[in-house]
């Protein structure tokens, strides 16, 4: 049995993907090179979907800097920094990426069809103060229908389905179960600036160093201040 896994490198996709394996899939994963800032997530995604031993690796490339501005992951507008939980509320983020799941989904959808998968993981997680629309359980279960209607399988009766396993999850809870299924944490990456030394500034940051000390965990990254 096969299973995409939308593979980031960070704490959530990296979880998703230890709990694929653990659930018996065979992973087939997928990272995106899409002009991001911080692409050296990239390098964590492929160390980690060797350490996880998946069967293929593919690295999608396009650039969503030709929209122009819109996130501060893909133009020169800055990176919210020191913010608190409270303010990570507040709306959404500059960080969002106009439709990024949809469209990173939608690679997901047509790679596990390709390939004869019978789901696709991602990671998105609703609990996390980020106020990502497309993070959230309501579009990840109207995603589902997309799953269902627009692909042959899905016409034929045998639909590919969409997992989301941590969407309704805290990251402390995250943490823990990597921990059970043995995720490398000191392999994986979280900035959003891309620098090597995460900043441990930044929303994700401070969310990942928050996680850890609530789960009662060391997070082994060394943060640049």
């Amino acid at each position: 049995m096969k299973a995409v896994v939308l593979l980031s490198g960070g704490l959530d996709s990296s979880t998703t993907a230890y709990l694929a394996r653990s659930e018996g899939y065979e992973i087939c994963a997928v990272s995106f090179d899409y002009g991001q800032r911080h692409w050296r997530e990239l390098k964590s995604a492929t160390r980690i979907a060797q350490m996880v031993g998946a069967i293929e690796h593919r690295i999608v490339r396009f650039d969503l800097r030709q929209w122009g501005g819109g996130s501060a992951l893909t133009s020169s507008l800055e990176l919210p920094l020191d913010r608190s939980t409270d303010e990570m509320g507040e709306g959404i983020p500059v960080t969002y990426v106009p439709a990024r799941n949809t469209i990173f989904l939608a690679f997901g959808l047509s790679y596990a069809e390709a390939v004869g998968a019978e789901l696709v993981y991602i990671g998105a997680n609703a609990i996390d103060y980020s106020g990502y629309p497309d993070c959230r359980p309501d579009y990840l279960t109207a995603m589902q229908t997309v799953f269902t209607l627009g692909t042959k399988a899905g016409r034929e009766g045998r639909p590919i389905r969409l997992e989301f396993p941590l969407v309704e999850m805290t990251k402390p809870e995250i943490v823990l179960l990597g921990d059970r299924l043995g995720v490398p944490w000191e392999k994986t990456y979280s900035c959003y600036t891309g620098a090597e030394l995460s900043c441990g500034h930044c929303d994700s940051c401070l969310l990942r160093i928050a996680a850890f000390e609530a789960a009662g965990r060391a997070d082994p990254l060394t943060y640049a201040g």
